[in-house]
């Protein structure tokens, strides 16, 4: 049996008007260039990390766990944005969880 053109059913990613590309392709371009320097914080704050545990007897420091682990979760919704596995912009486009 045929389905009728005007089913409810949410239309394929790619049928979106070209408009929505275009500036999808501006957020991806953004995202990706925030994505490089993130992830040279991230390297940053690793260096650090580990002159932190060398010198405080192997205890590191939680702070800079917790903010490495907030760019980390950061750089996997800039990954799942740029991959078109999302429609959902990471931060600063949306709150940051």
């Amino acid at each position: 049996m045929m389905q009728d053109i005007d089913d409810d059913r949410p239309s394929p990613p790619l049928e979106k008007p070209a408009e929505s590309l275009l500036l999808r392709l501006v957020y991806m371009l953004i995202i990706a260039a925030m994505m490089s320097v993130a992830q040279s914080i991230l390297f940053l704050v690793a260096v650090i990390q580990f002159v932190v545990v060398i010198i405080d007897k192997r205890q590191p420091n939680e702070r800079l766990a917790d903010f490495g682990c907030m760019v980390g979760a950061w750089i996997a919704k800039a990954a799942r944005y740029l991959s078109v596995a999302t429609d959902a912009k990471p931060w600063p486009f949306k709150e940051m969880d």
